[in-house]
């Protein structure tokens, strides 16, 4: 299988952690949407030198790998893979703020490597938080979830479009890229005019091919409105969930955690 048809199955990877059964994907999507919204604003909305306070929240996201039976590798894998544009974000930072901040014995920090830290630490945060609530959700329900909170029908289709067409663009990558390789003997190398002509020839196919679906989709009874087979019904167990979460939530962005840990065992000893 080629790295085309590996990314598919990793694609697909998301939608198959979403049919689990666990507590936390039988809850109501809307509920884990709204507690991974709350999730983002809270810790996005601290200061830029802020690093200590935002540790707790590595509790959520913690929490929900482990009571929803997810496989923690691959989501560390994905936010590594992820983390090149934190760290294009915040690489000049240390160039630009140098005014010494903390000072750990003898050595300097400055303002520029601590907002630099705290870029990706809140990038690991939110990233993460993202991935877990489409892995106990699914990107199906995500959409139902959003159009019952109001958002505007027409960007909730075109965003479960553009999910649900990656897979026809990857399916005819992967078909082209065999045919390319069983033409070629198996060559890696590819010049660039071939690779233009290819790159033309997959718009052309997909666009194709997604007109295809969609007139099967319209034959088959599609009007715009996004139909679950389970049916979301709200639940004590769900205003339980947010509830909980948004109280820590809360508490953690009022007080810094670890610095008030830090003074209670200073004083102990």
């Amino acid at each position: 299988m080629n790295n085309i048809g590996k990314n598919y199955l990793d694609i697909r990877y998301m939608d198959i952690m979403a049919s689990g059964d666990t507590a936390l994907h039988r809850l109501d999507p809307r509920v884990k949407l709204i507690t991974t919204l709350l999730f983002i604003v809270a810790v996005v909305s601290f200061d830029r030198y802020t690093i200590l306070a935002l540790i707790p929240f590595l509790i959520y996201p913690i929490v929900l790998i482990s009571a929803g039976d997810l496989p923690a590798g691959y989501f560390l894998k994905k936010i590594l893979w992820v983390s090149p544009f934190a760290v294009l974000v915040g690489i000049f930072n240390p160039v630009m703020d140098r005014e010494i901040i903390y000072h750990i014995g003898s050595i300097g920090i400055s303002g520029g490597w601590i907002s630099f830290f705290s870029i990706l630490l809140r990038s690991l945060l939110t990233v993460s938080a993202a991935l877990i609530l489409i892995a106990i959700t699914g990107f199906n329900a995500v959409c139902q979830a959003l159009t019952m909170l109001g958002v505007p029908r027409p960007f909730v289709v075109q965003l479960l479009f553009f999910y649900r067409y990656i897979f026809v663009l990857v399916d005819e990558a992967e078909r082209m890229e065999m045919a390319r390789s069983l033409r070629s003997f198996n060559s890696r190398s590819m010049d660039f005019r071939t690779f233009i002509s290819i790159i033309g020839h997959l718009l052309l196919r997909s666009l194709d091919r997604a007109e295809r679906i969609y007139l099967a989709m319209r034959s088959r009874g599609f009007d715009g409105n996004i139909r679950m087979i389970k049916t979301i019904k709200l639940g004590w167990k769900d205003l339980a969930f947010i509830a909980v979460w948004a109280i820590l939530f809360i508490v953690f962005r009022m007080n810094n955690i670890p610095m008030r840990l830090g003074d209670i065992v200073m004083e102990v000893f």
